[in-house]
């Protein structure tokens, strides 16, 4: 409860800067994450962005139907879907980065630089670890 409660609090921040530009939470997870590769299949996309698969394909028509992305054929394997940001969902990213780096400044500056970080390492390690015991 008290990692759920620490999201809300955090997407306080963000969820003005969102709706001011029409994108939603998970919206905007798909994009960040489609910004850091050239393009993913979208069960490496849902992973990425931890949105279910069902909620994932939604999104992608929803995403799609602004011209935000790209979703093809895989041309090495045709059961494999592909999506990518377009031109225009880089330059959306590009408008909307400069918020959502203030937003994180103000973050930063009322938490302090160390204790995001240690929080940071923190979460990775619980992630790491629980993940692991998932696979025994």
């Amino acid at each position: 409860m008290a990692l759920l409660r620490a999201r809300e609090v955090l997407m306080e921040r963000f969820r003005p800067m969102l709706h001011a530009h029409d994108v939603t939470e998970q919206q905007w997870r798909v994009l960040r994450v489609l910004d850091e590769a050239e393009a993913m299949d979208a069960s490496e996309l849902a992973k990425g962005a931890s949105i279910l698969a069902p909620s994932l394909s939604r999104i992608l028509k929803a995403l799609e139907a602004r011209g935000l992305i790209a979703v093809r054929r895989d041309p090495n394997d045709g059961r494999r879907t592909l999506i990518n940001l377009t031109r225009d969902g880089q330059a959306f990213i590009r408008k909307i980065a400069p918020e959502s780096a203030a937003i994180y400044a103000e973050i930063e500056a009322s938490v302090g630089r160390d204790r995001i970080e240690r929080l940071l390492d923190e979460t990775d390690a619980l992630i790491v670890m629980l993940a692991a015991r998932e696979q025994d």
